[in-house]
């Protein structure tokens, strides 16, 4: 094999694999708990009128 294949074949498998994870941590879904409802409501901040 030439290099140039070895190469290739390298960057190509590295690619796949940066492409995998990105999909993997996207769309692999929130968990129940993780949900906007559990989180704590926060009072909007208001500037007092000086």
């Amino acid at each position: 094999m030439s290099a140039i294949l070895i190469l290739v074949l390298e960057a190509g498998f590295a690619l796949g694999l940066l492409l995998f994870f990105v999909w993997w941590t996207m769309f692999s879904g929130r968990k129940p708990e993780q949900t906007n409802q559990a989180r704590p409501k926060r009072k909007p901040k208001t500037k007092k009128p000086e």
